[in-house]
């Protein structure tokens, strides 16, 4: 078949195209016309989801980008002693400052005689702020007490962080400050602690290893609590890392809290429990007395007295209050071999012995042994020199001087058990009901006290208080160091005014030598600076 043509000549002058290959004007109109539309419903619909699905969020965004929030750290509560001074405190944050976060420092003011009572603070880490069960909640990069007071009252100290609004460029440049939302300051503690007795404390001690203990027999509160060696909390505020290694791998320990956590044989300061065992056991009265012949034989043992074995001489008949007065370990064998052991525990537990007390800042419960316990643990009977030793406060028992010091002030507060306090109490006696009347009669606690305020006396063991204006009840003490080759602890407890107590203090020197030569003259200063700042 031959082509046509697409166009051919007609007879005539005209020239006509082929209309059979003639493309639709019409149809090329509506398909422009329709991808017109159907661009135009995209960009709607973007529209619409951008400005009206998506608004709030894009302007969020938007506004996050050009406006930035910056935290306020609140304050930290002061904590104050009973008198109102200082010891730790914030410095308010610097608002006019342009950083990711305004802190608000901390100080504390001689943090190393603060340390064991106060504690300090760290960077809370992801358990911390999960478990956190606050009203302010905690948040990354804020920090809380790991120890100490801090610790214990860190809700309280904490207060409630504030925030800062400003606006910024595209490169994140300040422009201006839109708000400050102020920080709320957090809550003041007071302490029932006396800081000036505290620092004085810490330097007479501060060289040793060991431990001071006061508190008001009436109330409990706690006036010192010293600890050493002790670490400045400033290390750890600051965030001072390699000075904080250090610390932990001290091994003196300066993070160990002796007062209440350090277990120690008590020697002869516990022949006061002992003396009121048998007293109320009716094993003995005023009028017992007993030979001291300076040793006594036990099968192949020999256990003798301190003032024998020292210097070879015996000191005749001695009742209760000599035997106090003169610490006689002759007159405390005999009389705790009438007890038992058994006996010894139950009264050691009322004074507060071989249990926690309640301080809140961790503590030690210690050991009273019995032949149960050294059956179960020990896998070994009692023997009778086992109860000798434990009538003197050596063997297997073991106490916190915090133990000792509320003992001491049990007695002194004739016989009602005083839970420590570590904040300022208005409260008086006899209201404050966190002091117990343990069973104990006038009596007894009227031979017991003049022991002690004979030991303080010519003639008696705590020769640094003889002639101590005013007059003093005390007991001396000088315990084995379980370490055969180390010197003994040395122990010196003691209330004052004797007639009238407003104080009881107990001085702990670890491995330090003879009580009354060592602790005796660091708790004659410190209550000579107690009562001279008195008068």
């Amino acid at each position: 078949m031959n082509k046509l043509p697409l166009f051919q000549k007609l007879k005539s002058d005209k020239i006509q195209f082929d209309n059979r290959y003639q493309t639709d004007a019409s149809t090329i109109s509506s398909f422009f016309i329709f991808f017109i539309f159907f661009i135009f419903c995209l960009l709607f619909l973007r529209l619409f989801q951008l400005t009206v699905v998506k608004g709030n969020y894009y302007y969020s965004l938007a506004e996050e980008n050009r406006i930035k929030e910056i935290i306020i750290e609140a304050a930290r509560g002061k904590i104050i002693d009973r008198k109102g001074l200082v010891i730790a405190k914030n410095l308010p944050a610097d608002i006019n400052k342009n950083a990711n976060r305004l802190n608000s420092p901390r100080y504390y003011q001689e943090g190393m005689a603060a340390a064991p009572i106060i504690g300090y603070r760290q960077s809370a880490d992801p358990a911390d702020i999960k478990n956190d069960r606050c009203l302010s909640k905690l948040k990354i990069g804020d920090k809380i007490g790991k120890k100490g007071v801090e610790k214990l009252y860190d809700c309280d100290l904490r207060g409630r962080p504030g925030k800062k609004l400003i606006e910024v460029d595209a490169q994140g440049r300040y422009l201006k400050t839109l708000t400050v939302v102020a920080p709320t300051e957090g809550k003041t503690i007071q302490l029932a602690l006396d800081w000036q007795l505290q620092q004085k404390a810490y330097e007479l001690l501060k060289e040793k290893k060991g431990a001071v203990v006061a508190v008001k027999p009436k109330t409990g509160e706690v006036l010192i609590l010293v600890s050493s060696p002790t670490f400045d909390p400033q290390i750890f505020e600051n965030d001072n890392q390699e000075a904080i290694k250090k610390i932990f791998a001290n091994q003196d320990k300066p993070l160990f809290n002796r007062a209440g956590q350090g277990v120690y044989p008590p020697g002869s300061i516990f022949k006061l429990v002992v003396a009121a065992a048998a007293l109320e056991e009716k094993k003995i009265d005023e009028d017992t007395q007993i030979e001291d012949t300076g040793t006594v034989q036990l099968g192949p043992l020999t256990f003798g007295n301190w003032y024998f074995l020292q210097y070879g001489k015996t000191e005749g008949m001695v009742d209760i209050v000599k035997a106090i007065r003169r610490s006689n370990d002759i007159f405390f064998y005999k009389i705790g071999e009438k007890l038992g052991p058994e006996k010894i525990k139950r009264w050691a537990e009322r004074f507060g012995y071989g249990k926690e007390i309640g301080f809140g800042l961790g503590e030690t419960t210690g050991l009273i042994p019995s032949p149960f316990w050294k059956k179960e643990v020990l896998k070994e009977r009692w023997y009778t020199g086992d109860t000798y030793n434990l009538s003197i406060g050596q063997g297997y028992i073991l106490v916190t001087p915090l133990q000792v010091t509320i003992a001491t002030a049990t007695i002194a507060n004739d016989g009602y058990l005083c839970q420590p306090q570590l904040l300022k109490t208005n409260r008086q006696p006899p209201t404050t009901n966190h002091c117990k009347k343990i069973p104990i009669s006038p009596k007894t606690l009227k031979l017991i006290q003049q022991g002690m305020q004979e030991a303080c006396s010519p003639g008696g063991t705590g020769w640094p208080l003889f002639n101590f204006k005013p007059q003093t009840a005390c007991k001396t003490g000088t315990a084995e160091s379980q370490t055969k080759e180390a010197a003994p602890h040395a122990w010196f407890t003691v209330y004052a005014p004797a007639d009238n107590p407003e104080i009881s203090l107990t001085v702990l020197v670890e491995n330090g030598g003879q009580g009354s030569d060592v602790a005796g003259p660091i708790a004659k200063e410190i209550l000579k600076s107690y009562f001279e700042r008195k008068e």
